[in-house]
């Protein structure tokens, strides 16, 4: 192991006191960008410069004045007190799959969507709802680079793929927002808009994540151990690799 973390206590409990480490954040945005690279060793940084981050995700959230009213299912009911899933088909998701592949703009996104204010009406004024639609899978590196008209159309297909099964969801948005993954990115530290902090392939899983000699938790600093979905199992808010990560800590202790 290499150099050690130090926090910013006071010398009596630094002296008295282990100092420990367990950021929460991807391996590239722990290790590329929240740490100085010349503090790890070369090839430590090169399997984090190499981890795959393909699989990306997008975000649209509405404000409504109303619920939606879906054809299948017409009316209010308990059905909208559940997830929502967009995917008619496995064609349609093999499509949607192809577009970001390429670097194409989606046209039949993947959605996934809860309505929280059915089940929290203090999350809307009365008579109002949210709505919010996880959308896979929206290329990072889109062709010609995301901008504002980029991301406007992307809302636009995500409104286009809901209304075919909601036909009332354009007469009913007040507001919305719309999330690219350079948006995540930017805004939630989610490199390349990836939810999972890294993919969630073969590659990728048990004692290969995020990388073959560093899938215990531990880190070349000394203290510093990592607890996020990069890590073993991954994502999918398990809470499992920060149980796993703290079992290690604690048998380090």
């Amino acid at each position: 192991m290499g150099k050690r973390v130090w926090g910013g206590l006071g010398k009596k409990v630094m002296n008295t006191h282990r100092i420990l480490l367990s950021p929460g954040l991807g391996p590239k945005l722990t290790f590329l960008k929240k740490l100085d690279e010349n503090d790890l060793p070369s090839d430590f940084v090169t399997e984090n410069q190499k981890l795959p981050y393909s699989g990306s995700s997008g975000k649209v959230n509405l404000a409504l004045d109303g619920l939606p009213d879906f054809t299948c299912l017409p009316g209010e009911g308990h059905h909208l007190r559940g997830a929502i899933i967009i995917s008619p088909s496995y064609d349609y998701l093999e499509r949607a799959y192809d577009d970001a592949k390429y670097g194409n703009f989606l046209q039949e996104p993947y959605l996934d969507i809860i309505l929280p204010s059915v089940l929290d009406p203090d999350m809307a004024p009365p008579g109002k709802h949210v709505m919010s639609c996880f959308v896979q899978y929206v290329p990072y590196n889109i062709k010609g680079g995301w901008d504002d008209q980029k991301r406007e159309a992307f809302g636009d297909a995500v409104i286009n793929a809901l209304a075919r099964f909601a036909p009332n969801i354009k007469d009913i948005i007040l507001h919305r927002q719309v999330l690219t993954p350079a948006d995540l990115e930017s805004t939630f530290g989610l490199t390349e808009g990836n939810i999972f902090h890294g993919e969630l392939s073969l590659q990728q899983l048990f004692a290969l994540r995020p990388a073959v000699q560093w899938a215990d938790y531990t880190t070349p600093i000394r203290g510093y151990y990592q607890c996020g979905s990069g890590t073993h199992p991954g994502g999918g808010i398990t809470g499992s690799p920060g149980e796993m990560a703290a079992k290690k800590i604690l048998s380090k202790w």
